[in-house]
């Protein structure tokens, strides 16, 4: 297991937990959490054993966003070397890619969501498949606050979650919205007490582990190419993933279960 400094990862039985940890900083993201979450991701994507990953964060709050001392400095120092005339756009494609890995998983992700997220912390909690939030949780795209835009993620995924429309008001407007009307808007799936975000998060875990993972691997793959390709390459690759469920040993331990009364036990085979 590589050994991170702002970030930890833990694994427990199917459940793999990623927290960021520079609780001092409120989890503000800099370069090196951003080197360090796309190493994690190398490791987490050829490993088809996972059942489900948790996202949260060290201390109050999940994620205050970029670290507007350090992350910006570096950023700034780092396009002021570069030879005039050189083209950042795959220095940007890099650091845009950061939580890109996540959807790419072969299980389903949860972000566990308390105190702020704010800009790159609400991009990284849109990565994931849920989103839960404590019930004193502030989220917002913060980003034309400074001239910017957020371009890890939320111009993809943030339309798709809530519509469009809605959408376009947390981008280019920059505002900052409570749990509440977040669960009302579809951008949180679930909001609970503080004391109970953690239980709420390993509740839907367990869930989630105990579905069969091909299928969940390729339900999420329909799902995104409707999205991204259009409904006949949806149903192309649903069609396909089905083909590989009817030939899996799960789909075998489910009907055997089914005929002796019991619960299946799914290998991921």
């Amino acid at each position: 297991m590589i050994d991170y400094r702002t970030i930890r990862y833990q694994r427990q039985g199917d459940i793999g937990t990623l927290t960021l940890a520079r609780p001092g900083k409120r989890n503000a993201q800099n370069p090196l959490m951003w080197e360090e979450l796309a190493r994690l991701g190398v490791e987490l994507l050829p490993d088809e054993s996972l059942r489900c990953l948790v996202v949260t964060g060290e201390g109050s709050t999940f994620s205050a966003g970029i670290d507007l001392v350090e992350g910006m400095s570096v950023m700034l120092a780092a396009k002021a070397e570069r030879p005039p005339g050189n083209d950042d756009l795959a220095a940007g494609l890099s650091m845009a890619g950061t939580f890109s890995w996540i959807p790419r998983l072969a299980c389903a992700s949860i972000a566990a969501v308390r105190g702020h997220a704010y800009g790159a912390g609400l991009q990284l909690a849109l990565a994931c498949d849920f989103r839960i939030f404590a019930e004193d949780t502030k989220v917002g795209l913060l980003e034309t606050r400074f001239g910017l835009l957020p371009d890890m993620g939320a111009t993809v995924w943030l339309p798709r979650i809530i519509g469009e429309s809605r959408a376009r008001e947390l981008i280019l407007l920059g505002d900052i919205i409570d749990a509440t009307e977040a669960l009302r808007i579809g951008l949180a799936n679930r909001v609970v007490t503080d004391t109970d975000l953690d239980a709420a998060t390993a509740e839907l875990a367990e869930r989630l582990v105990a579905q069969p993972p091909i299928a969940v691997r390729g339900a999420r793959r329909a799902i995104d190419a409707a999205w991204y390709s259009g409904p006949e390459e949806s149903l192309k690759l649903a069609v396909e993933e089905q083909i590989r469920c009817l030939e899996s040993e799960d789909f075998k331990e489910a009907r055997q279960a089914m005929a002796e009364g019991r619960s299946p036990q799914w290998r991921g085979r």
